[in-house]
């Protein structure tokens, strides 16, 4: 779920209201993630929206092929590159192992590493599991806005509103959190992988120059991209044995091929 795009956000809402939780073993869990990337792959196919054959899979499966290479042996599953039409630049992971990449994030990527840094850290979110835990942490807050609510302001509207706001908040805040973990994770990933994790960089400053219309970080579910950058720039900053060969430099990247 990487850019300010609906859709991540959707789909973990349908999930979460479709699919309620309970206390599951490890195991049971991950038969949740496979229900419900099996769940999404079937809506976004009946939609007519995934693309199974294109020019684009020539591009992305290479790339694809190397970041799985790493990002496999940390999931129960092996990962699948999957691309789908859509007309906003984007990219969503699902459980199970599916990351959708879409038709115009192809376009927009402008060079090999961008489209790496897309996929490391889409694939992070598997591997952190972050829509079970979402999933989890939604509901919690349900039963705890719930229970707030018969105690402090069972009949006022405003009270209602007040903690309705609260909650969204906190959920806010979750996931700008989760978006930044899988940053690092992800840089790591496309850094083992051989694919420099600057590209992630480069792609956020661009996304910079379009802004996403919401004013305060705090009432976004990701976080501003200066702000990634920042957290980027750091990170390989503090760890040089990692990232330190890897170049700064946006014209040492690697054109794709359209």
């Amino acid at each position: 779920m990487i850019f300010r795009n609906l859709l991540p956000t959707i789909v973990l809402v349908m999930i979460s209201a479709a699919l309620p939780l309970q206390a599951l073993a490890l195991t049971q869990q991950e038969q949740w993630e496979v229900s419900v990337g099996q769940k999404e792959y079937n809506t976004l196919q009946s939609q007519g929206k995934i693309i199974s054959q294109s020019p684009y899979y020539a591009i992305l499966n290479p790339i694809a092929k190397r970041i799985a290479s790493v990002a496999d042996r940390r999931y129960f599953r092996p990962f699948h590159f999957l691309l789908v039409n859509d007309k906003q630049p984007n990219a969503f992971s699902v459980p199970g192992g599916n990351v959708y990449v879409t038709t115009a994030m192809m376009t927009f990527a402008q060079n090999q590493q961008e489209l790496a840094g897309v996929l490391c850290h889409e694939t992070a979110h598997d591997i952190h599991h972050d829509v079970y835990n979402n999933a989890r942490k939604d509901q919690n807050l349900a039963i705890g806005a719930t229970i707030l609510s018969i105690l402090l302001a069972r009949n006022s509207q405003v009270g209602q509103n007040i903690i309705g706001l609260g909650a969204n908040l906190q959920a806010l805040n979750f996931s700008r959190e989760v978006e930044s973990r899988a940053d690092h994770t992800g840089a790591y990933i496309c850094a083992q992988a051989g694919e420099n994790p600057w590209g992630m960089v480069w792609l956020f400053r661009r996304f910079e120059s379009k802004p996403s219309g919401v004013p305060l970080e705090m009432l976004s579910d990701h976080p501003r991209d200066d702000h990634r950058v920042t957290d980027l720039i750091n990170l390989f900053r503090d760890n040089p044995g990692t990232f330190g060969r890897y170049s700064s430099n946006v014209a040492t990247a690697t054109p794709l091929r359209r």
